[in-house]
């Protein structure tokens, strides 16, 4: 008995552990996020945009969302899940690229500035001044 509650404490220390990961906790909050997203851009497609389009692809004077082949098939609420996703996908390529172009200048400030030419000019005379000073000692006690 006692063999089974340790195990089963295991398992719930290890389920916790894992679920209070920070990149689980991150993934729920952007499935939570994505849902909202989702419905926003639905009602962008449906209440904005399709009415100022329906016009121009109506078919015998009804709702292109209502179309139909056969019975059941609707073809239409296909084209408009099709059209709620080329925006989600381009929406969320523009907001990639800027997280990227970000990211880059992080990376682009975050680089050692390059040491001053001077500097590096002086540390390199000093290094052969140093070399041959040492040289010239070592002659001078072997005279």
């Amino acid at each position: 008995m006692a063999r089974a509650r340790r195990r089963a404490s295991g398992f719930l220390r290890d389920f916790q552990e894992f679920a209070l990961k920070g990149n689980v906790v991150d993934l729920a909050i952007a499935v939570i996020i994505g849902g909202a997203f989702g419905k926003i851009v639905t009602s962008l497609v449906e209440d904005v945009i399709m009415p100022l389009v329906n016009p121009l692809i109506a078919v015998g004077g009804k709702n292109w969302r209502t179309i139909t082949i056969g019975p059941g098939v609707a073809i239409g609420q296909f084209f408009g899940a099709i059209v709620d996703f080329v925006i989600i996908a381009l929406i969320l390529f523009l907001a990639i690229k800027a997280l990227q172009k970000f990211k880059r200048q992080e990376e682009v400030v975050a680089e050692d500035p390059l040491p001053d030419p001077n500097l590096v000019a002086q540390e390199r005379l000093t290094d052969a001044l140093d070399r041959l000073t040492y040289t010239l000692e070592s002659r001078n006690t072997e005279i």
